[in-house]
């Protein structure tokens, strides 16, 4: 991978996942904001959070280890083709005027499910495409995507909502996704060379590898202190930021372009972040920059939780700063696994921290859209 043509063919596939990333989240605001306006409930939002959640949680490790098994190109295909095809189904729904919530709650699920694989092989691929004295540069840029499709995602979502039916803006998603498969017919993807335990043919079989990525995260006692640390966060910060469109609605009094401009500015904070990130690289010790990163997250949740409903500009402001500090946060961690991990286990080792991760935000969505039915959106935030 040293040289200069790792770049045209890893950027080449890097552009067509960035479209199907901006098709997704389309679609995503559109039906969470279709699910806020048909049913005003914060336990309707938490279980479609639930249902994209859960596949990912409990999938995730077994995933990983299929990833590291399979055929990386082949799996991020099928994965493609999978979740373009569910939505292709909800369009028609939606065009014969037959969609119903628990529809959405399937498509989530498929998604997630599609997600799982082609996460883990995407992530994977990446440390064999990409020399590993610019793995944390494009870390950066990952970080800066997302933002930027938070930045104009949301509020073309909301503009889109406006000038036509919510088939079309899934009929969008149809066509990234295929732009996002295109290239993976032309590019050859690099394998790793698989270091395997003997076994009876001389192959290892799933559980083996199953269970040498659990060893190999257990036996590292920085990467499970990460992992707890991150479970803790998500058990707060998902749940919340999944009852924001109720947020808006209910305390602010707000529509689709409110809840739009909330997100943008989490997304051009994630960007000033990204940008600050990869031209100061953090401190010398990495997990001092994500721990600065933490305690920021924590104040904007923080006054998140406690504006007033007349204070909507303070709330923008709120969201802006845990957009910024949100790659402070991930990107030193991302880059030191990427870095430090023998890339045949990248696929289990980043499945891994990703479900235990993700593994404690199903049970504070369970309890977080109950109550802020019953105590207010806000106080998750609190």
């Amino acid at each position: 991978t040293q040289g200069k043509p790792w770049a045209a063919k890893f950027f080449t596939i890097w552009g067509g996942q960035a479209l199907s990333l901006l098709g997704s989240q389309l679609v995503q605001f559109a039906l969470i904001w279709w699910l806020t306006k048909t049913s005003g409930s914060g336990t309707v939002l938490a279980v479609a959070s639930l249902f994209g959640l859960v596949p990912h949680v409990l999938l995730g490790p077994f995933a990983g280890t299929l990833v590291d098994r399979w055929n990386r190109r082949v799996t991020m295909i099928v994965a493609d083709s999978v979740s373009a095809l569910a939505i292709v189904v909800l369009a028609v729904l939606f065009a014969t005027g037959q969609a119903q919530i628990w529809h959405i709650y399937v498509l989530m699920f498929i998604r997630s499910v599609a997600g799982a694989f082609h996460g883990n092989a995407m992530m994977a691929s990446t440390s064999l495409m990409v020399p590993k004295e610019h793995l944390a540069r494009i870390q950066g840029l990952n970080q800066m995507l997302w933002g930027g499709m938070s930045v104009f995602s949301a509020p073309l979502g909301a503009l889109l909502l406006e000038l036509m039916p919510l088939q079309g803006i899934l009929a969008i998603d149809v066509v990234t996704a295929v732009m996002a498969i295109a290239p993976l017919f032309f590019i050859a993807v690099p394998q790793p060379e698989r270091v395997t335990m003997t076994a009876v043919d001389g192959k290892a079989s799933f559980w083996q590898d199953f269970v040498s990525g659990l060893k190999y995260v257990w036996g590292w006692p920085g990467l499970l202190l990460i992992c707890l640390m991150a479970m803790q966060i998500n058990f707060l910060l998902n749940p919340a930021f999944s009852l924001l469109p109720l947020v808006v609605t209910k305390h602010f009094n707000g529509e689709a372009i409110q809840l739009a401009t909330l997100e943008s500015l989490a997304g051009i904070g994630t960007i000033a972040g990204g940008l600050v990130l990869s031209a100061w690289g953090g401190f010398k010790r990495r997990i001092l920059t994500a721990m600065t990163g933490v305690i920021g997250l924590g104040l904007g949740c923080l006054m998140m939780g406690l504006l007033p409903p007349s204070a909507f500009t303070w709330a923008v402001v709120a969201m802006f700063i845990v957009g910024f500090v949100n790659p402070i946060t991930n990107g030193p961690l991302l880059a030191a696994v990427q870095a430090a991990v023998r890339p045949d286990m990248q696929g289990r080792v980043f499945s891994l921290i990703g479900s235990l991760a993700a593994a404690t935000s199903p049970i504070g969505l369970m309890i977080a859209g109950p109550a802020s039915d019953w105590l207010g959106p806000q106080a998750w935030f609190i």
